[in-house]
């Protein structure tokens, strides 16, 4: 399986919400995320991201799902690249308000770094959490 073929099936699996469990195979121990949004401040490794990620759509928007829109891999940085949209409702319990039964279609890029054993072995998220936020009545 190529670094591209692992970052991909990572991508599925976490944007899936399998959680820690269905994403650990394909990341490196230790891998680090990182990304400039508000709800996402206090998360520093893939795994938090991956169980943050289960814990929203099996919580808070039950049905949620996602829309790939394109990938790429640039061999020379060793860099995966999706870009995707987020579709869900807030209509479960928990998060900052009470059930809003507001919907956001959230756009946001995952930024995958492979190592040399074609693991994830960093992630960026690009998201513009505070318009998701206000779509869903929560800002």
């Amino acid at each position: 399986m190529s670094a591209f073929d692992n970052a991909t099936r990572f991508f599925h699996a976490c944007e899936g919400l399998e959680g820690w469990n269905g994403c650990k195979q394909y990341v490196a121990p230790g891998a680090g995320f990182v990304a400039q949004s508000d709800a996402l401040t206090d998360i520093d490794t893939v795994q938090g991201y991956s169980e943050w990620m289960a814990g929203l759509g099996t919580n808070l928007m039950p049905g949620c799902g996602y829309e790939l829109h394109a990938s790429a891999y640039d061999e020379a940085t060793r860099t995966a690249l999706f870009f995707a949209t987020f579709k869900g409702t807030h209509t479960g319990a928990g998060g900052p308000v009470p059930p809003t039964h507001k919907h956001t279609n959230s756009h946001y890029v995952y930024a995958l770094t492979m190592d040399d054993n074609d693991l994830v072995s960093g992630m960026v998220k690009i998201w513009n959490s505070a318009w998701a936020l206000a779509e869903l009545g929560w800002a």
